[in-house]
């Protein structure tokens, strides 16, 4: 049997680098490992820990010591993970962020270019933005948190900046959108080299809820185009998710928010930002989504969620994501066999 070479997992720590940023797919990188030795193979993934200095803060206080220097050069197959920061330190180009922008682009900016390399560039929430500031987004697609893409455009123009997505990846670039979005990038990578099946036996491991997709949208869609303090939005959007598989209309819609449908469409597209039967199907979308998870068929989750057929489901789902609502069906086997094995 051929033995691989390890890949070494370097995370880049800056000053006030956020903790979960690191831990979190650290222990997903590590899991993996532990995985891998109880199916007789060797382990997969090498941890190292590097900075501008040997000793930094991060976001909760806690002081990371024992920092390994920036190496001069990325000898072994080599992930460079870039975590962020919280975002009052962002606007500060200190030293220290300097000098790791330098480094990155010193290091990657080569290995970016070539098809064929063996490195990766892995960043987790604004760690996408010194990414940027070490020029090494060029013309790629790229995510960070929902709240800095405006950051993002502002800081790689020629990027192709894709909003709402839990992770994106593009060649030897992935980016993630948000704190626990290094899970998701961490476990999408660890099911490209390890298989699907073990990145899913990891996410069991740490109790994720779901293990989300690169289709998958950051935010929920039972928490989007929620941040207004319109009632009446609001009444008619809490009865769509306590009953989306109820047979809604603008009609019966208009009577819940006690108005005219022609005044809710003009309060949700004010204060949601949507319309009211955009919302509805986005809520049914996820519900669907979510039943398929859990093992059901297409025609039921279309039945739970509230639409009138399978192919009526099939149609929305193609038209908001692309694909098809099986590639989630054919997604979760591996968790589901692997649940049944135990």
């Amino acid at each position: 049997m051929q033995v691989l070479p390890m890949i070494d997992v370097l995370f880049v720590i800056v000053p006030q680098s956020l903790l979960l940023d690191i831990a979190g797919p650290a222990e997903a990188f590590r899991l993996a490992n532990q995985h891998r030795g109880r199916r007789g193979l060797a382990p997969r993934f090498r941890l190292r820990f590097t900075g501008p200095a040997p000793t930094e803060p991060t976001s909760v206080g806690l002081d990371l010591a024992g920092l390994l220097p920036l190496p001069e050069r990325l000898s072994t197959p080599t992930w460079v993970v870039v975590v962020g920061q919280p975002t009052e330190h962002l606007g500060r180009v200190t030293p220290a962020i300097t000098t790791t922008a330098n480094w990155l682009h010193r290091q990657m900016y080569g290995p970016l270019s070539d098809p064929d390399t063996k490195h990766r560039l892995v960043t987790i929430c604004s760690g996408t933005l010194l990414a940027a500031r070490a020029g090494l987004l060029g013309t790629r697609c790229c995510t960070t948190h929902h709240e800095l893409l405006d950051m993002l455009r502002s800081l790689a123009p020629q990027a192709q900046v894709i909003e709402n997505r839990v992770f994106v990846v593009d060649g030897a670039l992935a980016s993630s959108a948000g704190i626990t979005a290094g899970i998701d990038v961490a476990l999408h990578l660890i099911g490209e080299e390890c298989g699907d099946a073990l990145a899913a036996s990891v996410a069991e491991d740490m109790v994720v809820y779901l293990r989300r997709s690169a289709r998958d949208p950051e935010q929920s869609p039972f928490h989007m185009h929620r941040r207004h303090l319109h009632s009446a939005v609001h009444r008619v959007q809490d009865a769509i998710i306590t009953t989306p598989e109820r047979d809604w209309n603008m009609t019966s819609l208009a009577e819940v928010g006690n108005t005219t449908e022609r005044h809710l469409l003009r309060l949700f597209v004010d204060h949601a930002r949507v319309s009211p039967l955009q919302y509805l199907r986005s809520i049914r979308l996820e519900r669907a989504r979510q039943a398929l998870e859990y093992g059901t068929t297409v025609t039921r989750a279309a039945q739970v969620a509230g639409f009138h057929s399978g192919l009526q489901l099939r149609r929305a789902w193609s038209r908001e994501w692309g694909g098809s609502p099986r590639d989630v069906a054919r997604a979760t086997g591996p968790l589901q066999s692997i649940r049944g094995s135990r």
